[in-house]
């Protein structure tokens, strides 16, 4: 048993008795944690307000023997106040928070996990971007070595042509090979600057027929993966 000081994000939370909260945070040091925060629903109460889901505080916590921590003491990093008032905003950072939520372990570091959420929340609460929440989706897929190929046809290797993509098989197929849903080859050009280092660039695309293609292939990719519909996530319409 130990007080330890961390830095995590508030994933989701639930109601315990009648003034308390089980808190679910990602941690930058200690990975995805479970912890207790004790009074929480009362109105009198100190730190309720931060330890909501999307917060990002700076926390102590008592690890104890069982399951459950005890949150100790919380003070907000990010207020995240964009996220908070706008419900657009907060849905699509519910469906980041969720997918996280899903592929992260209990109490296993990884500072990368921590640093790509983290980064998405803020890059959403400063200048959204309707490809922000698929290139997240993308982006953990490919840290977690579940990307689908988008390089050349997964079957025959060709290159070029590439006209097509099924989530089930893994990747993209060429007008040949064609199977699975159909997909633009500016949408594939798009992705792959999502995964190679172009970012920022991706972020910048505004044609909507593109943005909803790729929403669709990357939400399709990660409920594959989880083997569950993502509850939060408001797939756009072409």
């Amino acid at each position: 048993m130990s007080l330890y000081r961390d830095q995590g994000i508030v994933l989701r939370t639930w109601k315990l008795g009648e003034s308390d909260r089980i808190i679910v945070i990602l941690t930058q040091d200690n990975g995805k944690v479970r912890a207790v925060a004790k009074g929480v629903r009362k109105t009198r109460s100190k730190f309720g307000g931060r330890l909501e889901p999307t917060s990002h505080v700076a926390l102590q916590l008592f690890r104890g023997k069982g399951d459950l921590g005890i949150v100790t003491q919380a003070e907000t990093i990010d207020r995240f106040l964009n996220i908070r008032s706008n419900p657009d905003l907060f849905s699509d950072a519910s469906s980041m928070l969720e997918v996280i939520d899903h592929v992260a372990p209990d109490e296993s570091p990884d500072p990368n996990r921590y640093k790509m959420l983290l980064g998405a929340l803020r890059k959403l609460d400063e200048k959204n971007s309707p490809l922000l929440v698929p290139a997240f989706f993308l982006k953990l897929l490919d840290y977690e070595g579940l990307a689908p190929e988008l390089g050349f046809c997964i079957k025959c290797l060709d290159t070029e042509n590439l006209v097509s993509v099924s989530i089930s098989e893994g990747g993209v197929f060429c007008n040949k090979c064609q199977r699975g849903r159909s997909v633009s080859e500016t949408s594939i050009a798009v992705m792959r600057a999502i995964l190679r280092g172009g970012l920022n660039q991706a972020l910048e695309v505004k044609d909507m027929k593109t943005v909803s293609e790729i929403d669709r292939i990357a939400s399709e990719a990660m409920e594959f993966h989880l083997e569950r519909k993502i509850r939060s996530r408001r797939v756009m319409d072409t």
